[in-house]
């Protein structure tokens, strides 16, 4: 019997050599992807700060249990990431990655 485990995956970077038309499509969105705001869901939430640099994108992703699943989940939150970047043309550098077990957060009451 095999068990999913539910994973909260930061995707961090940078944009690389945005042009003004890639500026502007991110300005006119930017209250929608806001740092502050933009929690993790399942098909990823792309966050970012006006000086349009640094980008996150939070995705939760459930991967079955094992020895490797936390570099099961990491990967499927890299690939999330590249995949809404390169949808929206986006180009991108320094993708780094980490992930948190949310069946593993004790709740102190």
């Amino acid at each position: 019997m095999s068990s999913l485990r539910v994973y909260r995956v930061t995707v961090r970077g940078v944009f690389d050599g945005l042009d003004e038309e890639q500026r502007a499509f991110l300005r006119e969105r930017a209250a929608e992807h806001d740092l502050l705001t933009s929690g993790f869901t399942e098909e990823g939430a792309l966050a970012y700060d006006a000086a349009l640099r640094p980008f996150s994108h939070r995705v939760i992703v459930r991967v079955e249990a094992g020895p490797d699943e936390q570099a099961h989940a990491l990967a499927a939150g890299e690939l999330s990431a590249i995949e809404r970047l390169e949808a929206l043309g986006m180009p991108y550098r320094g993708l780094r990655s980490s992930a948190v077990c949310t069946d593993d957060i004790r709740i102190r009451r």
